[in-house]
């Protein structure tokens, strides 16, 4: 094969547009992102640290939380830094082994993040309406398989992406309108029909959303059956508000989410800057508000955090 043929199979280099439209604002949609970056990082460390020193800590809740904590981890640490170098510093060529790379990390660690929410929705179930039950349904070893399931499915199904893009031929331009490299934005810049490669993404994105969502609702549905009917008020309402900041989180995941599914399949109409934001949204948003709804609004956590710090807890 020639050299004009390879460098259209495998380019070297793609070239990241950023948001398109908003380019002279860069520099100061990256402020917002990094501060949001550095909370992530820093309350999702947080909570592995605080979690893996207090052993009362060790329980199912808290086990899930850090895997969603490492989940939120790597997803905003395979974006954000070379997200804020396109930003700040003009940096547009992604390597074309680097893009898939990144491609890979955000959609199944994606996945995996819907897997985590799935299974904190059920561990709250468990815990609210078979309480008795509880150490003996999710027991450590039922918890590791658990999130050895939510890690393989993510991983199985989405390593299909790069490896189905690596065969393409690219003969068009290198210039990847967004801020990441995501499947539809990489995939429209092959030279040859990729209608099939498109439904097997959107497919597999539709079948693992639908169904962790249809459980994460159904699972907090008889939750709520449970709380409404507890005999104290003042359970029900702490019940309420410890369940209704985790369905916020869920549903600002969700919400983006879908946006952006939809987007791909329908909204042909929608302007690519309002496409592109909402979908920075969704990898950026969940791990910054993770370790606040879930940290510092769990008093187990909050008061070890505060006593490490030699702050006295009233």
């Amino acid at each position: 094969m020639g050299p004009a043929n390879k460098s259209q199979t495998s380019p070297d280099t793609f070239l990241l547009m950023g948001i398109p439209g908003l380019e002279h604002l860069h520099i100061w949609i990256g402020i917002p992102f990094c501060s949001m970056y550095m909370v992530a990082v820093v309350g999702n460390v947080t909570i592995l640290a605080v979690v893996r020193a207090e052993r009362s800590l060790h329980e199912p809740m808290f086990l899930f939380l850090c895997m969603l904590s490492v989940t939120d981890l790597v997803l905003s640490t395979s974006t954000l830094p070379r997200m804020l170098c396109l930003f700040w510093l003009g940096a547009r060529d992604i390597a074309f082994d680097a893009c898939l790379a990144q491609m890979f990390f955000i959609h199944s660690f994606t996945a995996m993040e819907s897997g985590f929410f799935l299974a904190m929705a059920f561990d709250r179930y468990v815990a609210i309406c078979h309480p008795l039950h509880h150490t003996t349904i999710l027991t450590h070893a039922r918890i590791a398989k658990m999130g050895a399931s939510v890690v393989l499915r993510g991983v199985a199904f989405f390593s299909p992406h790069p490896i189905l893009l690596r065969q393409l031929p690219y003969c068009r331009t290198r210039v990847i309108t967004h801020t990441y490299c995501e499947f539809m934005a990489v995939v429209k810049l092959a030279c040859v029909d990729t209608g099939a490669t498109k439904r097997y993404s959107l497919s597999v994105a539709s079948v693992i959303g639908s169904c962790d969502g249809f459980f994460i609702a159904v699972s907090y549905a008889l939750i709520l059956r449970a709380v409404f009917r507890l005999p104290s008020q003042e359970a029900s309402f702490k019940a309420l508000g410890t369940c209704g900041s985790h369905v916020c989180v869920i549903l600002v995941f969700y919400s983006t989410a879908v946006f952006t599914f939809l987007t791909h399949r329908f909204g042909h109409n929608v302007a690519p800057q309002i496409h592109i934001f909402i979908a920075n949204m969704y990898l950026l948003v969940p791990p910054f508000l993770n370790p606040i709804v879930y940290g510092i609004r769990t008093k187990k956590i909050r008061d070890h955090v505060l006593s490490s710090l030699k702050v006295k807890v009233t």
